[in-house]
């Protein structure tokens, strides 16, 4: 029999007053992938995770790791990276990270060298005896990484582990979840910068003002918003009235006057794409001067599924720093 999946929030609600910062939420992670938990600040995000890791005990419903209520058996083959970060200041990385291996569990001799394994891997080799105090940011960022990474965990959350990095550490820990996810590690990290997840995700779970709205695929994410196009013509072209009759709406849209091209906006019905688009113009001798597929995006399916909708986000965000 197949092992049930990391992790399950049931029917979870949690108050702070009267304040619902996380409301009837459930979902289910399956086992063996990345899965982006995404939505603005103070959407209920880091409550979720809290809640899931036995932290924050919920108002209604039930977290199950592993099949079973959070126990510390159950934690050992979990690697969290909180949001609220930090580091002992008089240890170094190596004591650091071994100091949280052998908090799981791990040996003295093998939480050592799981670390200085770590350190040379990822190029902070040369800095592993060197004070915590004397590191830059990023570094201190990967070592807080690092030591999530230390006991091997089957199941890694990581609260928006992109925050404060650079461009160039947040390709390093892009890289470094694609390869614990390479050998069978699940990992769920919660962010509200949606690039992230478009590259590194399977599925995602969308939070808006405590709630879930959308639990599914990338595909499945993408699916939710009217597919469109931009096609370029000729001036003189009316377009609207050359494709009236195909299932394309076609509304005017801008005019290039500095390339001569008035733009227009094509919406595309059911299982048409923009190929089809292109293709119906060419097949009705239109003088297409240029061509633009809608480009999906996850803030666009986010915009899409909670409209415009005066959530307290703000609220929210400012009730969950004073809880940090």
């Amino acid at each position: 029999m197949p092992e049930t999946g990391p992790l399950s929030l049931i029917n979870v609600s949690k108050y702070f007053g009267n304040f619902a910062a996380v409301s009837e939420l459930s979902f289910d992670i399956s086992a063996g992938q990345i899965i982006g938990f995404l939505g603005p600040n103070g959407a209920g995000k880091s409550t979720s995770l809290r809640i899931a890791l036995g932290i924050m005990t919920p108002d209604s419903g039930q977290a199950e790791l592993f099949g079973t209520a959070p126990s510390q058996k159950a934690l050992k083959r979990v690697g969290f990276l909180p949001e609220e970060r930090g580091l002992y200041k008089k240890m170094t990385p190596r004591t650091t990270i071994a100091y949280f291996a052998r908090l799981k569990g791990l040996p003295r001799r093998i939480a050592y060298q799981r670390a200085d394994e770590l350190l040379e891997t990822s190029g902070l080799g040369p800095f592993a005896t060197t004070k915590n105090s004397k590191l830059s940011k990023g570094m201190s960022q990967k070592v807080q990484i690092l030591s999530t990474l230390a006991h091997k965990p089957d199941f890694l959350i990581l609260d928006e582990p992109f925050s404060g990095l650079d461009p160039v550490n947040q390709q390093v820990l892009e890289d470094m979840i694609r390869a614990e996810n390479a050998r069978g590690v699940t990992i769920l990290f919660s962010t509200h910068v949606m690039e992230h997840a478009e590259r590194l995700c399977d599925s995602i779970i969308m939070m808006a003002g405590g709630r879930k709205v959308f639990d599914g695929s990338l595909e499945a994410a993408y699916d939710t918003l009217e597919k469109r196009a931009r096609i370029g013509v000729n001036p003189v072209c009316d377009l609207a009235e050359v494709l009236k009759e195909t299932a394309f709406q076609i509304q005017k849209e801008s005019f290039d006057a500095d390339n001569d091209i008035q733009w227009w906006q094509a919406k595309l019905p059911g299982t048409q794409n923009a190929q089809d688009l292109l293709r119906t113009a060419i097949d009705k001798q239109v003088p297409i001067a240029g061509f633009m597929p809608g480009e999906d995006r996850l803030r666009d399916v986010f915009v899409n599924l909670t409209g415009q909708s005066n959530l307290p986000i703000e609220a929210a965000a400012n009730l969950e720093s004073a809880l940090s």
